[in-house]
């Protein structure tokens, strides 16, 4: 003979099965010796919503049944399929909310079970005999599992420090702050010099297996040799890009492709996001996670606030722009616009504005293409920045003008006032590079008589910042050119990284 146990959900919160008097001794006796030893154990939920059973098995290891945990039960007091599962004497079941807090095996053991025990929501028990089921899992109410859901994604949140990241080292990988490059120290006294177009390939570094959508020289002059990169192929790297041509350190700390990458001020850690919707902030030297966590969407544009490198924006994949803290690991500000994408950011001179460029292209307009808004209240400055019908996957500012430009996939460069109301200069702009849909970037020189950029046909274009005339076109990759930077201190020396994965420095 064997039992049924139907279990099924009740809407009601206030349905609570009801007791019931105790039954008849000699029916009672008649059942038991019918039913075989098939007991049950019942107790109420704690909440008064769901019914949460234990099902043990008896000590005749003969018997498929189950048997039902009592204490204090008399004699005459005997248990078939009929039984008032509500009794007194029955022993309570541990809830089902602290039955989560618990690993499966662990639960087994503080109800006594020395075999598989099987646990179950129930209301009602039908008197049909059927075979019973082994190792019912716990039924949670979805209250609950929405708690549940929201502290586990809090503990992830909160995990200052998590494992470190795969970092593998490469030649000099040891020295890789420390270091001060011979060729670096004769210009750290003195101010820049004008920039130069450069000529000559000095490295060509091909490490990274898929499309480079990033790189970035060290911003401390002193370990400014450095050079950040970050790749389709999950990985974030570190070069000697001056002296040596090598890679230095590799982090694995993404599982999916990384978008962006930028260093901290002080040049030991690394911040970066990807497509897996995770934020880290890393220790160039050991890998360590200084700040992890998990982000509502993915990330294609990350920016440290020019003055605090403890606070940092971040977009993507989502008309909300972030702004987090890393010290108490919070959100901090949120800005929403009514868009999809987040293409870029830029902090204005004294980080109390900053840009995002956007994908709101409307049928004749580009209206909120590029978006002004105030960093400390969240409100939206200007959204008629940029009228003209075309996306700008990259925003750069001057060094020393009251000027910013934006890359357009018009195959252009416009520039912009960085002052209210934000005017575009109609009278200039740097066309001849192609776009065409790739997030190609665009710099200015570090003295400010060149803009930079790439092109989606492999080559980097130089234009004079005053006239806007092309100086110089340089054939530098097989595949789409998607940026071009200066160095910071040393003059015409410039890094380039395309579509194929190559990293290329020039002089």
């Amino acid at each position: 003979m064997s039992s049924s146990l139907v279990a099924y959900d009740d809407s009601d919160s206030e349905a609570e099965v009801e007791k019931t008097e105790a039954p008849d001794a000699s029916s009672r006796g008649t059942s038991l010796l019918s039913s075989g030893n098939h007991v049950q154990s019942f107790a109420p939920d704690s909440l008064g919503t769901k019914a949460v059973y234990e099902m043990h098995h008896t000590e005749n290891t003969g018997s498929s049944g189950l048997g039902m945990v009592c204490e204090g039960l008399p004699e005459h007091y005997s248990l078939n399929n009929n039984t008032d599962l509500t009794s007194p004497y029955c022993r309570r079941a541990r809830p089902s909310h602290a039955a989560l807090c618990m690993t499966y095996r662990n639960y087994e053991q503080a109800s006594g079970s020395s075999v598989n025990s099987g646990i179950s929501s129930q209301k009602r028990i039908h008197k049909d005999n059927v075979t019973p089921v082994k190792g019912i899992r716990p039924y949670i109410p979805k209250r609950l599992r929405q708690e549940n859901s929201s502290m586990y994604k809090e503990q992830e949140a909160n995990q200052g420090e998590n494992p470190n990241c795969d970092v593998k080292l490469g030649r000099s990988g040891e020295q890789t702050v420390t270091k001060v490059s011979e060729l670096i120290k004769p210009y750290l006294g003195s101010k820049y010099r004008s920039t130069e177009v450069p000529q000559n390939l000095v490295f060509h570094m091909s490490k990274h297996s898929g499309p480079v959508n990033e790189i970035q020289w060290c911003p401390v002059r002193e370990q400014s040799h450095m050079l950040l990169s970050a790749s389709m192929d999950k990985t974030i790297k570190v070069w000697d890009a001056v002296d040596a041509g090598c890679c230095l350190k590799t982090y694995s700390c993404h599982s999916c492709a990384v978008r962006a990458a930028q260093w901290s001020s002080c040049g030991r850690r690394i911040l970066s996001g990807g497509f897996d919707s995770m934020l880290h902030l890393s220790d160039v030297e050991t890998g360590k996670q200084i700040f992890s966590s998990q982000n509502e969407f993915r990330i294609s544009t990350l920016k440290f606030y020019p003055t605090d490198s403890n606070i940092f924006i971040c977009g993507g994949f989502s008309p909300e722009v972030k702004a987090w803290d890393i010290r108490n690991l919070k959100v901090i500000r949120v800005y929403k616009a009514a868009v999809q994408q987040t293409l870029d950011m830029l902090f204005l001179p004294e980080g109390k504005e900053f840009l995002t460029s956007t994908d709101a292209v409307s049928r004749d307009s580009a209206d909120r293409t590029i978006i002004a808004w105030d960093f400390q209240s969240a409100a939206k400055i200007s959204n008629q920045i940029f009228h003209e019908r075309y996306t700008c996957p990259s925003l750069t500012l001057h060094p020393r003008e009251s000027v910013f430009a934006a890359q357009t996939n018009g195959n252009y460069v416009a520039l912009f006032s960085s002052q209210r109301p934000y005017r575009i200069n109609k009278k200039k702009r740097y066309e001849g590079h192609k776009v065409e849909g790739f997030a190609v970037g665009c710099e200015f020189s570090p003295d400010g008589t060149l803009v930079v950029t790439g092109s989606s046909d492999g080559k980097v274009f130089f234009y004079n910042y005053h006239t806007g005339r092309v100086i110089r076109t340089l054939s530098a990759h097989r595949e789409a050119c998607v940026s071009a930077t200066f160095h910071p201190v040393l003059p015409s020396l410039l890094a380039t990284c395309d579509w194929a994965g190559e990293i290329k420095i020039w002089q």
